[in-house]
Order: C-alpha cells, then sequence, then structure tokens
C-alpha cells in the first residue's frame, strides 16, 4: 500500500488529503476511488468516521483517500467546499499514477461530512469553486473537480427547519443565519441535471440530525431525475459510523447489527454503477 499526505493549497494549510492507495494491483484494472469526509459538526473531525472507513473501503478494493478540512471559524467562506474540489481535483489529476478509474470519484461524508460531500456534488459549479480549482481561468478543464458520485451518511443536508444547529452555524460564519444563509447552504435547493447520483442512509430515530435531511434531498434529486440508492433504518443513534465494535468506542447503543449493512450496500452500489 502506497500512502502519503498532500497539502492542497497554501490558501488552506488545515487542509491536506491522505492517500492509501494499492500499489500492487493490475494497471489493467484501475480501482475507483473514495474520499472519506469525517464529521464533526464543522467543529472537529471525529476518528471513530476517518480511518477505520478508509480500511473497510480499502479492503474492497478501493483506492481511500481521507480529507482532513477546515473547522471552527475556519469552516465559513466555502473553505470545506474549496477544500474537498481541490482533493477531488487531485485525485483526478494523480489517476494514472495510483491506477485510479478517473471516471469513478466517490466522496463519502458523514453528518457534517456529509453536508461537505453533498456540497461537492451540488455545488460544485459555483463561480468560488470554479475560481479555487482553476477552471475559471482556463487552466483546469471543466469539471475536474465534479464527484462521479456521493455516499452520504446521515448528512446534515438543509439549512432550514430540521438543520443541525451547530453545522449551519460554522459553515455560516454566522450565530444568527440570515435569508441568504439558508439559502445558500440548504443542498436541496440545488440539485438540478449535474448531480451526481448518490448513496444515503440515516436512521428515522436520529435525535441529532433529523431524517427529514436524507428525505429533502431525495424528494429533490427524483425531482431533478438524478438517480439515487436510499436506506432509512429503524433504529439507531447519530454518529453510527460503521454501527459495530469498531467503531463504537465501547458504548452499546454505537452497536446497530441492522444498520450496518450499509457499507456493504454503499460497496455494491459503486460496483454495480
Amino acid at each position: 500500500m502506497f500512502y502519503n499526505q498532500f497539502a492542497l493549497s497554501e490558501k488552506y494549510p488545515d487542509a491536506s488529503l491522505t492517500a492509501y492507495v494499492c500499489d500492487s494491483a493490475p494497471k489493467v484494472c484501475p480501482r475507483p476511488a473514495v474520499i472519506v469526509c469525517p464529521g464533526g459538526g464543522y467543529g472537529m473531525l471525529s476518528p471513530r468516521e476517518a480511518e477505520p472507513i478508509v480500511r473497510r473501503f480499502f479492503g474492497e478494493g478501493f483506492n481511500c483517500y481521507l480529507l482532513t478540512y477546515s473547522v471552527g471559524d475556519k469552516a465559513k467562506d466555502y473553505a470545506p467546499l474549496i477544500e474537498a474540489s481541490l482533493a477531488i481535483k487531485l485525485v483526478r489529476e494523480r489517476a494514472a499514477e495510483d491506477n485510479t478509474n478517473p471516471q469513478k470519484i466517490y466522496i463519502l461524508g458523514f453528518s457534517a461530512g456529509g453536508h461537505l460531500a453533498a456540497s461537492a456534488g451540488t455545488l460544485w459549479n459555483i463561480p468560488e469553486v470554479r475560481d479555487a480549482v482553476g477552471v475559471t481561468d482556463g487552466t483546469s478543464p471543466e469539471g475536474i473537480n465534479r464527484p462521479d458520485g456521493m455516499i452520504l451518511c446521515y448528512p446534515v443536508i438543509t439549512a432550514g427547519e430540521f438543520t443541525h444547529a451547530g453545522t449551519a452555524k460554522r459553515v455560516s460564519g454566522h450565530e444568527q443565519l440570515t435569508d441568504e444563509d439558508v439559502r445558500k447552504f440548504s443542498l436541496e435547493l440545488h440539485v438540478d441535471s449535474t448531480t451526481p447520483p448518490a448513496f444515503i442512509w440515516h436512521t428515522f430515530s436520529d435525535g441529532s440530525v433529523p431524517v427529514q435531511n436524507t428525505l429533502l434531498l431525495a424528494n429533490a434529486m427524483a425531482t431533478a431525475k438524478v438517480p439515487f440508492e436510499c436506506h432509512i433504518f429503524p433504529e439507531g443513534v447519530h454518529g453510527l459510523a460503521l454501527c459495530n465494535e469498531e467503531t463504537n468506542d465501547g458504548k452499546a447503543n454505537l452497536t446497530v447489527p441492522h444498520a450496518e449493512v450499509w457499507a456493504e450496500l454503499a460497496v455494491k452500489w459503486i460496483k454495480d454503477f
């Protein structure tokens, strides 16, 4: 396995991308790539949603990349979105070197990391991102930063009625969201025909990020005729990660065997894509 860490931009010194790449796979069979975005309300990055996820997907035949993105006061002004976009660009530019299929680059996120992953898929073409990845000035081709698919795990989607307050405040940079903030960061409002397909899962009993977040996104994607697979599991608190002992930190309520199947289903979704 090739392991290395890459800086993404001098402007965003807190951001980095750690590569976990199979360097022994046949070159005639490039691997899909998964970029992992841990959650943490844009206030921290959850270790339970980081390397354990990388190990799971690497073991299933994917090249994996772990994104460290700006949090806290540095999460405003689209910083995490730009960092995620630069990460997708880097993975696609390194495709030949890493034996990655450049047409199978997926972004996977949990909770606020799910908001980031969904932002990368719905806001990939806004001016701020186009400028940052070099599309505006022509140094990079159109779509260099568009993911081919999104895997969204109990994601924060809306900045409206059903939002997670901490996530919305940090990504907007405002204690009290303005109407413009709600419009900008409610991702269900930005789904269109250019949005990539998605695999989405949530639990009905999530008390931190209401299941309506996933339902709002699924409805918007259905309206835009963008394919998705969606699973709503009946039980499970927020932050389940892999839903098993590997990521439960000794807390029994973070082990939910019925929902543990999400990772297997997500792998099948990518491989059947």
